[in-house]
């Protein structure tokens, strides 16, 4: 994986990146990662290419704008999803959701200020240890994504060629 360039970047917003980037490289059988606002936008990822305006030059089968966007986009609807059966059944907010499929899984927890952590694994990961490290991240992170830091990664992603 190729880490997204830092320049000009807060420390906290370093510290992130730093963060994704460690989850994505140390943990067995993770592909991909994205921490997705609570109004479903984009604030890091593991795919530097993640926001692309347009389509890439060879047509890909799985999505038009690469797998973090992708992965961003499932993340945001899955989590309103879970949040809208939750309020459904009165059972309290949604604390982690996990997808298993065939061809691989999706995990999704929430970070305290309402922003969403979201990792795209392969189908053997273990699940217990990919689980534990998203809850490491979310542990670290929760207090560092202030409404500063979530604006400054936005502009970021935004600004990522």
């Amino acid at each position: 994986m190729t880490a997204p360039s830092t320049y000009g970047l807060s420390t906290q917003a370093r510290n992130l990146q730093w963060l994704l980037t460690d989850l994505v490289e140390e943990v067995p059988g993770v592909n991909s990662v994205a921490v997705v606002s609570s109004d479903g936008l984009l604030l890091l990822s593991s795919d530097p290419g993640a926001v692309a305006v347009e389509p890439p030059a060879e047509p890909r089968a799985k999505g038009p704008r690469g797998a973090s966007a992708d992965l961003a986009t499932i993340v945001s609807g899955l989590g309103s999803l879970t949040t809208g059966a939750a309020a459904l059944m009165d059972t309290g907010a949604v604390k982690q959701t996990m997808v298993a499929m065939e061809h691989g899984s999706v995990f999704v927890m929430a970070i305290s200020d309402g922003s969403l952590l979201g990792v795209h694994a392969t189908p053997d990961c273990d699940m217990s240890v990919v689980a534990y490290h998203m809850a490491l991240f979310v542990g670290r992170a929760g207090h560092v994504l202030t409404p500063e830091v979530r604006s400054e990664l936005r502009q970021s992603m935004e600004n990522t060629p």
